[in-house]
């Protein structure tokens, strides 16, 4: 069966010219169709590309709250790090101050003993990456990195320090009488009461008996009793190699293993041994061997 058709007159009004125009009714439906779809298809294709240009700006924005709050992280671990390494220089210039006195005591300790509070070798220095075209989380991480190799290099120092600072509690740098007068030196001389030429291994400080003994430097009691001519003795080691030794005393104030610190009252001035009169016969021992007190008395 033949479609119906329809017929379209087109008619100018200036020459009166008229033309036809027949279309099938399937035809016309389809065009009608077309111009009815078209827009609305258009519309949602529209929707739909801005509904996945919101969803990628939603993605972005996620990603950039991430990232700023890593940064952010980030940030304060740094801070924290640069204020610790800050607090641990201001530490370490305060505890490098060093007693004058004690330092000169230091200064003239033999090469080997004062080798043993050197410490470990300081760690050579950390490259310095370029980050100048890397990401800032790449930065950050150069930074981290940085900070750590400057806090292991001052962790190193400080232990230097801290070894430097128990060397110079343990280097005998005061006299072990606060009053009293020196009578015999380091060296030789005649023995007192044989006449007989010696070699005199510490000082003779005379004094009233008993006037108090003090520890001339930190350490531990090895040992206080009876020693032939020494008398009544305490000998201390200072650790590093050093040790003191104090005879001819009347009394103690210590014991065996026990901890003394600079300053602190051990013993009493006698005359116990062999000896003429009340004094005190004090010596200062560098890896086993006596060396002249005077070296190292500073005040």
């Amino acid at each position: 069966m033949r479609s119906p058709r329809y017929t379209i007159l087109i008619a100018n009004r200036k020459t009166g010219a008229v033309r036809r125009l027949t279309v099938a009714r399937r035809v016309a439906f389809v065009v009608a169709m077309a111009l009815w779809t078209v827009p609305i298809l258009v519309g949602l294709g529209a929707k739909w590309a801005g509904r996945g240009e919101v969803e990628s700006l939603r993605l972005a924005n996620d990603n950039l709250r991430i990232e700023n709050e890593s940064y952010r992280t980030a940030t304060g671990e740094l801070a924290t790090q640069i204020s610790s390494l800050q607090t641990a220089i201001t530490q370490l210039g305060d505890q490098s101050n060093l007693d004058p006195a004690v330092k000169a005591a230091i200064d003239k300790l033999p090469a080997v003993i004062r080798s043993r509070a050197m410490g470990g070798a300081i760690p050579t220095g950390t490259p310095i990456a370029s980050a100048s075209s890397d990401s800032p989380s790449r930065t950050f991480g150069i930074l981290h990195d940085l900070l750590d190799g400057l806090g292991a290099k001052i962790d190193t120092v400080r232990k230097g320090v801290e070894t430097r600072q128990a060397l110079a509690a343990a280097t005998p740098s005061i006299w072990p009488l606060v009053s009293g007068w020196l009578t015999s030196s380091f060296g030789s001389r005649p023995d007192p009461i044989t006449g007989e030429p010696e070699v005199h291994s510490g000082l003779d400080i005379s004094a009233d008996r008993g006037t108090p003994v003090q520890a001339t430097a930190d350490g531990t009691v090895e040992s206080a009793g009876y020693d032939s001519g020494y008398g009544n003795c305490i000998l201390i080691d200072h650790g590093f190699g050093i040790g003191t030794r104090y005879g001819h005393l009347s009394g103690y104030a210590i014991s065996v293993g026990q901890t003394v610190k600079r300053g602190q009252v051990i013993g009493y001035v006698g005359s116990t041994g062999h000896t003429t009169g009340p004094h005190l016969h004090y010596e200062i021992l560098l890896n086993g061997e006596p060396v002249n007190p005077l070296r190292l008395l500073a005040r």
